[in-house]
């Protein structure tokens, strides 16, 4: 099974996250009200605790342990939060009328291709090191 080059995972990538940045602005600009806008701001900043601790546990060898890593498990609970606030967000605006509920469909499936897509960018050019 021939694997697809690095430039056409990129193409496709760019093409999902432009889709997911269009659904949370139309969701914003057809109904007139701006604030779904934020659920942008919680899924983009949602993978840099994970990676800040992964890296910040990766420098230090003393800590490597066989049942787990405390500074992975960390940064994996704060990303859990900003996604699941991410959710929330347009539920809760919705829930108080705030916004509609095309603009609540709209927003969460373009936030979470907008996660979905920071997250399969990570994992296509993650490269591990081996000894």
């Amino acid at each position: 099974m021939p694997t697809a080059n690095p430039l056409s995972k990129i193409i496709v990538l760019a093409t999902v996250l432009a889709a997911g940045f269009l659904l949370i602005i139309l969701s914003c600009a057809l109904f007139d009200n701006w604030l779904p806008l934020l659920v942008v701001g919680l899924f983009l900043i949602a993978p840099l605790p994970n990676a800040i601790c992964e890296k910040y546990a990766a420098n230090d060898d003393f800590m490597q342990e066989s049942s787990g890593n405390a500074v992975i498990d960390f940064g994996r609970y704060i990303t859990g939060i900003l996604v699941v606030s991410g959710l929330a967000l347009p539920c809760a605006l919705a829930h108080s009328r705030v916004i509609g509920l095309p603009a609540l469909f709209m927003s969460i499936t373009g936030g979470l291709l907008v996660y979905g897509t920071i997250i399969t960018f990570t994992m296509f050019f993650n490269e591990t090191e081996e000894f």
